[in-house]
């Protein structure tokens, strides 16, 4: 889980094939689900709470000779704040500099304004594209062969695909497909790294999905978490500071919670988890910080992978 700067040192099998797929969709449409399922294990944060994905995170599947790198982005939406802006501009530049665009589009919404955004900003890129309809287990058969035809006859897709990332169903035929589609090339990660996310991302990103799963009806979505340390012990294990970043002093009291019990209970599920991904024994320690205008701070943006624009 280390970034990787270079594909020099590499092992490259013969004729080898790698490419980069976007998945793009209106927020909550199932992608970070996907991500994870195509990838196989947890890779990005999934909650029920919008906008959860902030930046381009890469799961990467390496099957025989070919490597996909699955982005997923954030949800495309029509942006209010500086932050807004910031996500939106990181879904397209990632639809822009992959090889391959995976519309998803949750079925059970059908075609709602975002998605008919996501279709007129899409046939401005000229890459091949795929459709992905998900929670197909939620709708009759019927409307969704109605909602196939129908996104197919909007825009031209090279494939269409009916699946539901929650359970599984039609994953496998998106990673077959996809196998076979990318382009010669070299890898661009080793064959048994699955992200490009550091140790302290992928800690961050944790405990951020069990502070909005524990509390996503009291704080905003733009609370933010940020790793100021991370220490491998002499015994293996691996020591964690994190800072919950909060924009109001109410925030910051119902994320302590009641003699805080309900950072314990963030910090309890974020450690369970942290161990269960690292495989060593995890001592995480969490702090909540009152950072007013966090979001109108470039260095906070540079962090999350993010544009920063005035």
């Amino acid at each position: 889980m280390s970034d990787i700067e270079s594909h020099t040192d590499i092992v490259q099998p013969d004729n080898s094939r790698c490419g980069f797929i976007a998945l793009v969709g209106a927020p909550n449409a199932g992608k970070s689900t996907l991500l994870n399922a195509l990838v196989g294990t947890k890779v990005s944060i999934v909650t029920h709470k919008a906008q959860t994905t902030r930046a381009q995170i890469r799961g990467v599947v390496t099957e025989g000779d070919a490597q996909i790198v699955f982005i997923d982005t954030p949800g495309i939406f029509a942006p209010k704040r500086r932050l807004d802006r910031a996500m939106v501009g990181a879904a397209w530049t990632g639809a822009g500099d992959a090889d391959i665009v995976a519309l998803i589009v949750d079925v059970e919404r059908g075609v709602t304004a975002e998605v008919e955004a996501l279709l007129e900003g899409l046939d401005k890129i000229n890459h091949p594209r795929v459709l992905v309809l998900n929670k197909i287990d939620l709708i009759a058969h019927e409307k969704l062969l109605g909602l196939a035809e129908m996104l197919n006859a909007r825009l031209t897709f090279e494939a269409t695909f009916m699946i539901s990332a929650m359970k599984g169903h039609g994953v496998q035929d998106l990673l077959d497909w996809a196998t076979k589609r990318i382009p010669l090339g070299p890898w661009h990660f080793p064959e048994d790294q699955l992200t490009d996310l550091t140790l302290a991302l992928t800690a961050a990103e944790v405990t951020r999905e069990k502070l909005f799963l524990r509390i996503h009806d009291e704080i905003p979505y733009n609370a933010h978490v940020e790793t100021e340390k991370f220490t491998i012990q002499k015994d293996g294990s691996y020591r964690i500071d994190q800072v919950i970043y909060v924009t109001r002093d109410t925030h910051k009291k119902i994320v302590l919670g009641a003699g805080g019990q309900t950072i314990k209970s963030i910090g309890a599920d974020s450690r369970k988890e942290l161990m269960e991904i690292f495989e060593v024994p995890v001592h995480l320690f969490l702090f909540v910080k009152v950072r007013e205008k966090w979001g109108d701070d470039p260095e906070r943006y540079r962090e999350m992978g993010l544009e920063w624009t005035k």
